[in-house]
């Protein structure tokens, strides 16, 4: 791991856990929509490595869950960054020879969904959130979905312009 890298990767978790906070609660519980997660994702796509996705699901995942909104959410904020921190990398390394900002789009909707299930079903699991399971995937975790897909497409490719003119150097 290279001092840049962790130097860039934090910032990006800093402004998912801006992000995070900012972001009014709404529906059942307190949830919103994370948008940690698409920093979290492009974080993986700029540095495609285990030891970086352990940091970064690890990170985000404690950092989202010392600032959800959903009462005892923090447990399951950790069980699912990391979960899906992993599933996004694997995802990842198999579309990795035909990346484009498409493929990127496509992996975030997929990442978010992945991720929004998993929140979803360990809250109910450990602290037995209140509110219908689709009825909360299908107002929180869809839109969320195609709030990050659009934001990727619109972020990649300004902070891929900026490492490319900065000299920095990712996959």
């Amino acid at each position: 791991m290279k001092t840049k890298e962790l130097v860039i990767m934090a910032l990006f978790v800093g402004i998912g856990a801006a992000l995070h906070i900012l972001i009014p609660g709404i529906g059942a519980g307190g949830m919103k929509p994370d948008f940690s997660l698409l920093m979290m994702f492009l974080a993986i796509i700029l540095f495609p490595d285990k030891k970086n996705v352990i940091l970064l699901g690890l990170a985000t995942g404690i950092i989202s869950g010392l600032t959800t909104g959903v009462p005892g959410g923090f447990f399951p904020n950790i069980i699912d960054k990391f979960i899906s921190a992993f599933a996004f990398y694997g995802l990842f390394l198999l579309v990795k020879k035909n990346r484009s900002i498409i493929s990127n789009a496509v992996l975030t909707a997929i990442g978010t969904i992945i991720s929004g299930t998993i929140f979803l079903a360990s809250a109910f699991l450990i602290i037995g959130l209140d509110g219908a399971f689709m009825l909360m995937f299908t107002t929180i975790v869809l839109p969320t979905a195609l709030l990050n897909t659009i934001a990727i497409v619109i972020v990649y490719p300004i902070v891929a312009k900026i490492m490319e003119r900065s000299k920095m150097t990712f996959a």
